[in-house]
């Protein structure tokens, strides 16, 4: 399927979903999307229907949630489980990464998107997944690559597993979109400029396709293909008059 038949796909299905939920009068969720996928969402409903929430701050992976708040009059959780995946024996167990542990999972015959976000956190993971499978995961993996794993759901994603993010000081011409990720990607603005052209990148969870985009303050970056960013603001300007810029990389 074309990426213009899958974006028309997911529009209309969304579109679906928003209206079950006004007629309903309650919400309807999508599975987990990543960030241009959940970014159609604004293409099918107002802004005031919509929430994108991934389980944890810093999660990528989302699910869209329909139903404006005010509307409904009543708020609730998002049907997320976390899962913590550990070896069964902690010395026979092999360093395993986020591929390991999702094509374990799919390998269950569940699809893609009951699969949110995969914290790898030494020789344990901590995965985001919709939560009426949460049980049957539980039930059916117990083998991840070679290692044998033990599961359990837990309500909280510690401190120490959550994203880590590293904050960085960069030079810029101004705080426009394309200077910035040209900086931080290292190309150059006209390779920048494509990544807008190919719909590569989503600000604060929607499409952006204007290179020229001023950064705000606390603006969320992600770019298929290269990672994720936050813009935290203007530092000092220099000599030159060129400005530097602090952001913070998901790494």
């Amino acid at each position: 399927m074309s990426d213009i038949s899958h974006e028309k796909q997911n529009i209309n299905r969304f579109k679906e979903l928003a209206e079950r939920a006004r007629r309903s009068g309650r919400y309807c969720y999508t599975g987990f999307h990543s960030p241009i996928g959940a970014s159609d969402a604004y293409k099918a409903a107002s802004e005031q229907e919509i929430c994108l929430w991934g389980g944890a701050e810093g999660c990528e992976r989302v699910m869209v949630r329909f139903g404006d708040p005010e509307e409904l009059c009543y708020e609730e959780k998002f049907p997320i489980s976390v899962l913590y995946v550990s070896p069964a024996q902690e010395k026979f167990a092999e360093t395993l990464t986020h591929r390991d542990y999702l094509g374990a999972i799919l390998n269950l015959g569940i699809e893609r998107d009951v699969v949110g976000d995969i914290f790898v956190r030494d020789k344990s993971a901590y995965i985001f997944v919709a939560e009426e499978m949460a049980d049957y995961i539980i039930s059916g993996l117990e083998r991840v690559k070679h290692t044998n794993v033990k599961l359990k759901l837990t309500e909280e994603l510690p401190e120490n597993a959550r994203p880590v993010l590293k904050e960085e000081a960069v030079t810029v011409s101004s705080p426009r979109l394309d200077a910035v990720l040209s900086k931080l990607l290292q190309l150059s603005r006209g390779e920048a400029k494509t990544l807008f052209d190919a719909e590569k990148v989503t600000v604060n969870g929607r499409l952006c396709r204007n290179p020229e985009t001023f950064l705000k303050e606390e603006c969320g970056i992600s770019v298929r293909g290269y990672g994720r960013f936050e813009y935290a603001g203007e530092m000092s300007e220099t000599k030159k008059g060129k400005t530097r810029v602090i952001i913070r990389r998901y790494v």
